[in-house]
This record gives C-alpha cells, structure tokens and sequence, in this order.
C-alpha cells in the first residue's frame, strides 16, 4: 500500500470561504483543474426544474472576452486543454486536464468563464438541451427513461425525484434574469471546491487559486432538505413501451453517503457486483442465461441513497429476473457474505484505490466530491475504513436494506397482463 501512503494532500479556504485541495502527483503527465458546485436539481423548484442543467451548458457559451462558444473552446484547446462539464442531481462539475505547462494561462481563463458567464445565444442551447431530453421520451413524448421513472417513484414529492434535465416547457420558460439569479446564488466560495491534482506544483496551485478565484463572491452554502421516508410498502411502476427488451430496475432505497456504515455498503455492492465472477453476474447470467447483462450500482446523496439493479431482459423473463434479484439480497441479509468473498472485495477495492492515483481527474473527482459534501478523506483512509469492515457489518447493512419498505420496481417495456400480474405478486410479497 506505498503509494497509498505517499498520497500527498494540501487543504486551504480562501478569505472568500473557497476550499482548495492541491494534490501533486510528480509521475503524471498532466494536470487536472476541477470546480466542483453545489447545484443541481436537488435545489430547485417543480418551477425551475432544470435550470442548473441549462445553467451548466450556457457557462461554456462564453464571456464578454471570449464572445462565443466556439471562442471559449478554442482557448483551452490552444493550451492542450479539455474542457468537461456535467450536472448531477446535487452537485456540478467543472474541469479541464490539460498540460502543466499551460496550467497558469488555462487557469485564467477557466476562472473567467466560471465568475463571468455573459449567457449569449440562450435560444440556440434552448434547443441543444431539448434534443437531449428527447433521448429519454418515446415517440408521444412519455418518460420512459428507467432511472428517472425510479427516482420519482422512490422520491414522489421530494426534489431528489426530479429529472436533472428538467422538461422541454420548463427549458423554453427559462430567462436571462433566471439564470443571473441561479448562477449569483450557486456560483459561489463557500458553495465550492476547487482542486489542482497530476503534474500540479503546490506553491503555484495556491497562488493561482488566490488569483483567478479569490474573487468569487462568497455567497452563502446552499442546505439540501432531507428527504422523508414515508414508504411503507413496495412500489411497482409499468411503462409500457415498444421494444425489443423491457427495462428493468430494481431498486433499494439505501444510506447516505455519511451513513457510518458507508464502508460496509461500498463493500456490499462489491460482493454484489464487481466483475462477472460475482454474485449477481454469476446468477442471472452465467447460471441461468436469463438475460445477456446485469449490473448493481450504488447511487449516493449525502443524507440518502439508493441501490439500483439494472437489466435489459425479455418481457416473459421480467419476473422471474426481478425474483432472482430479490432472492439474492434476501440470502445477503440472512448469511452476508463468505469470508472468501470479503477478502476479495477488499484486495480489489484495495487495487482500484491505487490505480485511481494513475487518473489526475479520478483523484480530483474523488476529493472534489468529498470536500462538497462534508466527507473528505484520503485513499488510505478510505482503505483502512473498509478493511475493518467485517462480514457481519456487511450483513447487517444487506439486512437494513432488503425491507419491503425500501423497495421500488420499475419495468419499462411491452409486458403482458400474465407477467404483470406476477410481478405484482412477487414485488408486493416481498418480505425481506
């Protein structure tokens, strides 16, 4: 575990109230520049859903300087550099990788852009972010997007529920004004965490920080409301779509990321999934052949989560995949895992640990995210967190999670009234 231990880590505010990590990693070939943001449509309304996502495509279309987007792209790119944006449900994320070399020019400007966005050609991106929320309709225009159908269900009325895209009235509704007052209050110090990671030298790092975002004004943090837990029984959605496979998703409302059993969780979803020798896999796919992929994920808030099993399956084989999924959690509540499957589980999350140290912009995202949210820790500390994780740990968290009252299945495609109607019986006799 030597470069676990070597994981060299700075950790500052600015007078604004920014946090800046710099983390320099010599043996790399670039640098990695990230402005992690708390936004998202965790903090919006039914009335401005959306609104961040937009907000994140119109923060590269330019800046009283750099008067397009095209403009603004083909400044980094004369540096070597990359620019990445993506929206979350509760956070964004700004980053360039870049040569280091470059790094100070680059830095300039990627505070310029961010502090000084001048949101021209708002009606061509209109139209750019409504051809991306069509990739998740069907030809009358229905949600059939199976994570967005299963984070409504899961959170009904709850902003978490939300889609991160928001609808195409919503989109069209949007004003210049909005988007002033959503960037003025999310765009801020101490709602942010800027983090130089790779081929970055710490004094530098600093200084540009104080330089190109000392500015930022220092606004205030936004709270996210936590989510009620009034589920008392399983939920079940049908969409019916024309397609070859029905979608299917069968999801756990889980921890939060601050959870003190996380560890044990991130373990779990290992045993779980990780590679085609483990448990889920081998079941559905290799044992069984009843569908040609099938995967687990944990997807993590910082005071809630949820566990999502996913499969592309022929309508007729719906329930039966959705009882093979369920049973399998039922035997993870009752006997956790073996010790043989721990072991692996740790040795390989050990190693994943350690090849996130060869990415400048896997360790920026890991730290940015970290920071943001209140649950920074470095890799070796999250190594020695999980290697005191015990299979009983394991097995209590797989039995807080396989509960009837945390269940919600999701199936997008064309099933008939015979395998509806098992589902049904199967989902709502789930007993944990």
């Amino acid at each position: 575990m030597s470069r676990l231990h070597s994981f060299d880590l700075s950790d500052f505010t600015l007078e604004n109230g920014l946090r800046v990590l710099v983390a320099p990693e010599p043996q790399l070939h670039r640098a990695h520049l990230a402005l992690h943001v708390r936004t998202g449509s965790r903090y919006e309304s039914a009335k401005t859903n959306g609104l961040s996502h937009f907000l994140e495509h119109m923060i590269y279309r330019g800046t009283p300087r750099l008067p397009s987007a095209h403009a603004v792209n083909d400044a980094f790119e004369r540096l070597g550099g990359n620019l990445y944006a993506a929206t979350q449900t509760d956070f964004g994320v700004f980053s360039l990788t870049l040569p280091a070399e470059s790094l100070d020019a680059a830095c300039a400007l990627f505070g310029e852009v961010l502090r000084a966005p001048a949101f021209l050609d708002i009606e061509v991106e209109k139209g750019i972010v409504c051809e991306e929320i069509l990739e998740d309709r069907d030809d009358d225009g229905r949600e059939v997007d199976a994570d967005n159908l299963s984070r409504a269900l899961i959170y009904p009325t709850h902003p978490l529920g939300f889609t991160i895209t928001g609808d195409e009235e919503h989109v069209r509704s949007f004003t210049l004004p909005m988007l002033r007052e959503h960037h003025e209050r999310h765009y801020v110090a101490r709602g942010s965490v800027l983090t130089f990671t790779g081929a970055v030298d710490r004094k530098d790092a600093e200084r540009l920080a104080r330089r190109d975002f000392g500015a930022l004004p220092a606004g205030e943090c936004i709270a996210a409301v936590p989510p009620s837990h009034d589920q008392t029984a399983p939920r079940l959605l049908l969409i019916p779509n024309q397609s070859s496979q029905t979608d299917l998703r069968v999801c756990f409302r889980a921890l939060g990321e601050k959870a003190p059993q996380r560890a044990a969780l991130d373990l779990l979803m290992r045993i779980i999934d990780d590679g085609m020798s483990t448990r889920l896999y081998h079941r559905i796919c290799d044992d069984q052949g009843l569908c040609y992929d099938v995967s687990a994920g944990y997807d993590g808030y910082e005071d809630d989560g949820v566990i999502d099993f996913a499969a592309g399956v022929q309508h007729k084989r719906v329930d039966k995949v959705t009882r093979e999924i369920l049973s399998l959690m039922t035997e993870l509540a009752q006997t956790g895992p073996t010790s043989d499957e721990l072991d692996k589980a740790k040795r390989r999350h050990a190693w994943d640990l350690e090849a996130m140290l060869d990415s400048a912009d896997d360790v920026g995202a890991f730290l940015g995210v970290g920071a943001l949210f209140g649950f920074l820790e470095t890799p070796l500390e999250r190594h020695d967190a999980l290697s005191r994780v015990t299979a009983d740990a394991v097995r209590e968290v797989a039995r807080t999670l396989a509960d009837p009252a945390r269940l919600n299945v999701v199936a997008v495609g064309l099933v008939d009234a015979r395998e509806a109607k098992r589902l049904e019986e199967t989902v709502m006799g789930f007993s944990g």
